[in-house]
């Protein structure tokens, strides 16, 4: 009775403010009707014919080096630079787009995986009365429409869970909701709802009961980011833009404007990163999209320019997909340090974050055990007691930058707009800077529209509303079925392979080896508890990944969600990357160790060992250290203080088990802090004890310690698969 009353009185309290903003719905259905005839318009408007496939890295280099010049060169593959790069070719500009890394290398791959148009940013606008903010959420939603529409086998609606713990709050989080789907109009995902608090808790049922009141279900996008911004890039390649990674830009090239004496810049001067080979590339306009590192491109045109961002740095932890429903994200409105937090399944995984706090600019952000510790902190805050909240089942965790736009002098970066903004230099630079992932489309046409403007390139207007991207236009939601039934492949592995790649999915399929089992037939997997197969790496050196890096954290997503699973893939991905590529053994060997040193610190596998570290202090009873020492000294019979490979296979041998030599060696080399090959009896101790206090999980060598000493008796085989358990 009392959620009822409080529904009614949600409803009168709202109303009268809804009602005000009824002409703003009307204005924006009419535009939005308006926009989807705009749409076809737009995307049928494209006359630039687009090829069957991408061209190779080597025939972009090409292109590159031997065009005399481009109409619009970008610096920058993240996502607004691709985005740059597909609406210049896409008016019939010749373009080219560099990328010093690897496409989305940067922020554009470490997002909180969501298309949405910024409730938080939408309260910002009320409180404030700040029409401009007003305005980029009203941009965002219409943009979020867009990209789910354009490349639907990425991307998908998520409803979001705002859980209500006090009554008065009921009223104020629905009326923003419901203006949120206003702002949005006909682009709507779909209505939000009010819960009770029975019904909540059924569809959530790991929320805190406690003192809850019931809550609001509002829906956002989701995409798989780094998948979304290389599919930008290779449908740009189709279209006809020389596009290359792991090409470095030195410096900006001048030249003098013979009518008005100034220096105009014409082109850059750059490096191939894999082959060391240097060019130029010229070109009338040189647009700057480089996202944290904007105000370097921008010192290379002008010592003194001011800055124009302020990056702030946002840590996201992955944790096993139990912590959250399948189909239902949380949200954290007002943590205890007034940031929000997002809680949302993605990819059969729980992703959390994300922080807000300011940082120096890095091509290599490292998460913070502070950062992650608040997160966790802020996710046991609304989970029930009846769920342990455990250090050691992040998974995985990184660090993105955030390039947001702010006077130089601003410190608070909360308070800043994610906004974006064009400039032009006075040698014509145009650099777009500031913005957010959904809204990377209307930055890309403001910068074009900039450089067309400035330097009176032939082109019309911009064709990329509606224009489907890479995989888009043959996909369907019962695609999968097509790659089971025709290839043989499993149901999991396909639904993968048709979410991922789209209607390209085939060509992975195509070249997916056969298994040698009854089911199934072809697909073998990277990592047994991933769909990932050993297809996509091949197709993923022809996606122009170029180093295991590329292929575990933005081809595949290995290392986004699982690093211990990335790195038991990383020998076998080397491998057939050797294959395709023409690696000599030490490039092999350099790139193993690459991968394992981006995973150690950029993924947070530096953490797992800091934990055991850290726990260096054993907290544990008498009765337990006893317990656990004869545990070890089952092992280690001669009394050496030690354990070894040696050691282990004897006593399984024992028990007429048997496991590979390399699977031992991972599994001792997960707890060998001193990177001596063996473990010493104080590091089983510590491991005991870290397990203990949540601080680690799903550790193989205690769980195969422990089912040995049963086995003695009991003689059954002894599972040795990563049981899921986090850093």
């Amino acid at each position: 009775m009392a959620f009822q009353k409080a529904v009614k009185g949600t409803a009168l309290i709202g109303g009268g403010a809804i009602a005000t903003v009824f002409g703003l719905s009307q204005f924006s259905q009419y535009r939005n009707k308006h926009g989807a005839f705009v749409r076809v318009q737009a995307a049928e408007a494209v006359t630039v014919p687009i090829k069957n496939d991408f061209p190779t890295r080597e025939q972009q280099i090409l292109a590159l080096r031997t065009t005399s010049e481009f109409d619009v060169l970008i610096i920058g593959g993240g996502a607004t630079g691709c985005g740059c790069a597909l609406d210049a070719v896409t008016r019939g500009l010749k373009t080219a787009l560099l990328e010093r890394d690897d496409f989305s290398s940067g922020t554009s791959s470490r997002s909180t995986k969501l298309i949405h148009g910024g409730v938080r940013y939408l309260q910002k606008a009320i409180m404030k009365l700040d029409f401009e903010q007003y305005k980029m959420v009203k941009e965002a939603l219409e943009e979020r429409a867009h990209l789910l529409e354009i490349a639907p086998h990425l991307s998908a609606p998520l409803p979001i869970m705002l859980p209500v713990y006090k009554w008065w709050q009921l009223p104020y989080y629905w009326f923003g909701i419901k203006l949120y789907d206003i702002v949005a109009g006909s682009q709507c995902l779909k209505s939000s709802y009010v819960l009770s608090k029975s019904r909540a808790l059924e569809l959530f049922p790991m929320l805190r009961k406690d003192e809850l009141v019931g809550a609001i279900v509002y829906y956002d996008g989701q995409h798989n980011d780094a998948r979304m911004n290389l599919a930008i890039a290779l449908t740009a390649a189709r279209y006809g833009a020389a596009t290359a990674n792991y090409t470095e830009v030195l410096r900006l090239l001048k030249t003098t404007d013979p009518a008005s004496g100034k220096e105009r810049v014409c082109g850059v001067r750059c490096r191939d990163v894999l082959t060391g080979q240097e060019f130029d590339v010229k070109a009338k306009c040189v647009i700057n999209a480089t996202g944290p590192f904007t105000d370097s491109v921008r010192k290379m045109d002008d010592q003194e320019v001011p800055n124009i961002c302020q990056p702030s740095a946002g840590v996201h932890i992955v944790m096993p997909g139990y912590y959250s429903p399948d189909n239902m994200g949380l949200l954290d409105p007002a943590t205890s340090d007034g940031r929000v937090i997002f809680f949302l399944p993605w990819e059969k995984m729980t992703i959390a974050g994300t922080t807000d706090s300011p940082t120096d600019v890095t091509s290599h952000p490292i998460p913070t055990e502070e950062d992650i510790n608040f997160i966790l902190n802020e996710v046991r805050n609304y989970l029930s007691v009846d769920v342990e909240v455990r250090r050691g089942d992040v998974l995985a965790a990184w660090s993105g930058i955030r390039p947001l736009v702010t006077d130089p002098n601003s410190k608070d970066t909360q308070s800043i707009s994610r906004n974006h903004v064009v400039t032009i230099s006075d040698s014509g630079l145009v650099t777009i800077a500031g913005g957010k992932w959904t809204t990377y489309r209307a930055m890309a046409q403001d910068a074009v529209d900039a450089a067309v403007e400035a330097h009176d390139l032939k082109a019309g207007s911009s064709r990329t509303v509606g224009l489907q991207l890479q995989g888009a236009e043959e996909w369907s939601p019962t695609l999968y079925i097509r790659l089971v039934q025709d290839y043989g492949l499993e149901s999991e592995v396909a639904q993968h392979l048709a979410s991922t790649y789209g209607d390209k999915a085939f060509e992975v399929a195509k070249i997916a080896q056969v298994t040698g089992k009854r089911w199934p037939i072809v697909g073998k997997r990277l990592v047994s508890e991933f769909p990932y197969i050993e297809a996509e790496v091949v197709y993923g050196v022809k996606e122009y990944a170029r180093t295991a890096v590329d292929m575990i954290s933005r081809r595949t997503r290995l290392a986004f969600l699982n690093v211990q699973a990335a790195e038991e893939a990383l020998p076998r991905i080397v491998d057939i990357m050797a294959k395709e590529l023409n690696w000599s053994e030490q490039k092999k060997k350099e790139e193993l160790e690459a991968a394992k040193e981006f995973l150690y610190y950029e993924m947070g596998y530096k953490v797992k060992s800091d934990q055991l570290a850290d726990s260096s202090e054993i907290s544990l009873v008498a009765s337990d250290i006893e317990r656990y020492k004869k545990r070890f000294h089952m092992f280690d019979k001669d009394k050496k203080g030690f354990i070894t490979i040696l050691d282990v296979q004897r006593v399984l041998e024992s028990i007429s088990v048997q496991i590979a030599e390399n699977t031992l060696h991972d599994i001792l080399n997960e707890v060998d802090l001193n990177k001596n090959g063996q473990v010493e009896l104080n590091e089983f101790l510590q491991l005991m004890s870290a397990i203990q206090k949540g601080h680690v999980s799903g550790s193989r060598l205690a769980v195969l310690m422990k089912t040995a000493e049963e086995n003695l008796r009991q003689r059954v085989v002894i599972p040795v698969d990563r049981s899921g358990g986090g850093l």
